[in-house]
């Protein structure tokens, strides 16, 4: 009597869950998508199919499955499955989480999977609170992470586990997700019929995520039993932009923003700045990055464009956002299709690269600072030459170490404004070298 009575709370149990925790795949063959991974003979289907522990991250996009592969791992090798969230988990419940496996390894000869989800947030000592399970194999340790885990999880780790990444979801694989729910009995069970454009609207919005592909199907499921795109539309009232401002995804689209500026897309641009916006990046950080980009992209090729950029930075400041957006626009514009040169950045680089290989060489004589008592004695600022008492503000003398008389650093560009500035800076540096007269100047 007992067992019908636990066995009916189990399963009144499971009708409460989640409808993406239902669907939530018992067999690697039930997984959709993420074929690279799952094909014979690749690390994933060894670790299924053998019984030797191993670790492993799964790094991917929300929604990917890394939380159903874990399961799968488990559920496959018939491995006890323990999982801690980094969001709320510190270090004692890491360790409670590791001793209590190694009992039931002592015990009954039985391994435990230990399912980490959102890795990156643990801090370094909670990182390191796992590698003697890891080093020892007392667990088979499995991290998630959306963010890239070379930025975000320590190396002595990392380096002691496989890698795999996992791809977004094709609009294919949300489909079939979605179909498979809509008729599985662990699901919908038929209960609901979806209409073809609401099953493409779902798509959709989804973005890749089968989580969120359910999660809208749930909440539509729950409004009538004829899902239609109105329907859809009620149960999701705004796809939320799959932008994680902590997560891999603040890499990528800030570096698409950036190369969308530097090729001159500015239609590109302004999508990779609404994206981040939308998505509540903090809006100074982007402002940060225009400001770079004026100076490491364009540079003298459009002196004016390092000045919208501050400007908009310090509008930014000023009024914030929403109206601050319309400040980042412009200068994103004006980046975008200003004329294009990496000199500036390319100066500062090689005279860098000169410094740390020790070319430096001794500040002539006559430059040095000749303010202080005794300078003079010294010789300091003796023979220096005012450039201002001389016709054109030019007077030839040396400036540079000897070491470095022949280094050139800024080799300007014919691009825009900069045309302008490597002509006058040929005859200058001419001049200075004594290869011509002032009058060129």
């Amino acid at each position: 009597m007992d067992s019908l009575f636990d066995s009916a709370a189990e399963e009144a149990h499971k009708s409460q869950e989640p409808l993406a925790v239902r669907m939530r795949p018992r067999g690697l063959d039930e997984v959709i998508g993420q074929r690279h991974l799952l094909g014979s003979g690749t690390p994933l289907r060894r670790l299924v199919e053998s019984e030797a522990p191993m670790s492993l991250f799964l790094w991917g996009p929300p929604g990917t499955g890394k939380t159903t592969l874990a399961y799968v791992v488990s559920n496959a090798t018939k491995r006890r499955f323990v999982e801690v969230s980094a969001v709320s988990a510190g270090v004692k419940d890491v360790r409670a989480a590791i001793d209590q496996a190694r009992r039931e390894l002592g015990m009954t000869g039985r391994q435990t999977v230990l399912f980490v989800d959102e890795v990156h947030r643990f801090n370094k000592a909670q990182q390191d609170a796992l590698l003697p399970a890891v080093e020892n194999r007392w667990v088979t340790f499995i991290g998630a992470t959306t963010e890239n885990p070379f930025f975000s999880v320590i190396s002595p780790l990392l380096s002691r586990s496989l890698l795999l990444t996992l791809e977004p979801l094709s609009d294919d694989d949300i489909r079939a997700v979605l179909e498979r729910a809509v008729a599985d009995p662990r699901g919908l069970a038929g209960r609901a019929t979806l209409r073809a454009d609401a099953l493409d609207h779902l798509v959709r919005l989804a973005g890749g995520d089968a989580r969120r592909s359910l999660t809208y199907l749930e909440a539509a499921a729950l409004l009538a039993d004829d899902v239609t795109v109105e329907v859809v539309e009620k149960a999701a009232d705004k796809a939320a932009v799959r932008y994680d401002r902590q997560g891999d995804q603040h890499y990528d689209v800030i570096s698409a923003f950036i190369k969308s500026m530097r090729g001159s897309d500015a239609d590109a641009a302004v999508h990779y700045l609404a994206r981040m916006v939308e998505a509540g990046e903090d809006p100074r950080f982007i402002a940060r990055r225009i400001v770079i980009f004026a100076s490491e992209d364009v540079g003298m090729a459009d002196p004016t464009c390092l000045q919208v950029a501050v400007a908009a930075a310090q509008a930014v400041e000023f009024i914030g956002l929403p109206e601050g957006r319309i400040n980042l626009t412009q200068a994103v514009i004006h980046c975008a299709l200003a004329p294009k040169s990496n000199a500036v950045v390319k100066a500062i680089g090689a005279a860098s690269d000169d410094v740390r290989r020790g070319l430096i060489g001794q500040v002539p004589g006559h430059l040095r600072d000749a303010h202080y008592p005794g300078a003079a004695k010294l010789g300091h600022g003796k023979g220096y030459k005012y450039p201002h008492d001389f016709e054109h503000g030019l007077v030839r003398q040396e400036y540079a170490p000897q070491e470095l008389r022949e280094r050139r650093y800024y080799e300007p560009t014919g691009h825009g404004a900069e045309a302008r500035f490597a002509e006058r800076w040929t005859k200058i540096r001419a001049f200075l070298r004594g290869e011509s007269d002032p009058a060129g100047t």
